[in-house]
């Protein structure tokens, strides 16, 4: 339990101590969040909900049915 308390304190009074740092750590967080925000609205659409709302199927079956039919035969 010391070990995670002086990690802790060396963070936390490396980051109070920072001037530009602490600017530049924010423009990262918000870079990241936005990018994660685009990738996941526009390259990871909700295929399975969106099937099966249009087939009335529960998404279960949606998965079961699209493994059954890319399987090899």
């Amino acid at each position: 339990m010391e070990i995670i308390k002086r990690i802790f304190y060396f963070y936390r009074d490396g980051f109070a101590g920072m001037t530009i740092g602490k600017s530049l750590w924010l423009l990262i967080i918000i870079k990241v969040a936005i990018l994660f925000l685009v990738l996941k609205l526009f390259f990871f659409p909700n295929h399975i909900k969106d099937e099966s709302a249009n087939n009335g199927l529960a998404p279960q079956d949606v998965v079961r049915q699209e493994m059954l039919d890319r399987s090899p035969n």
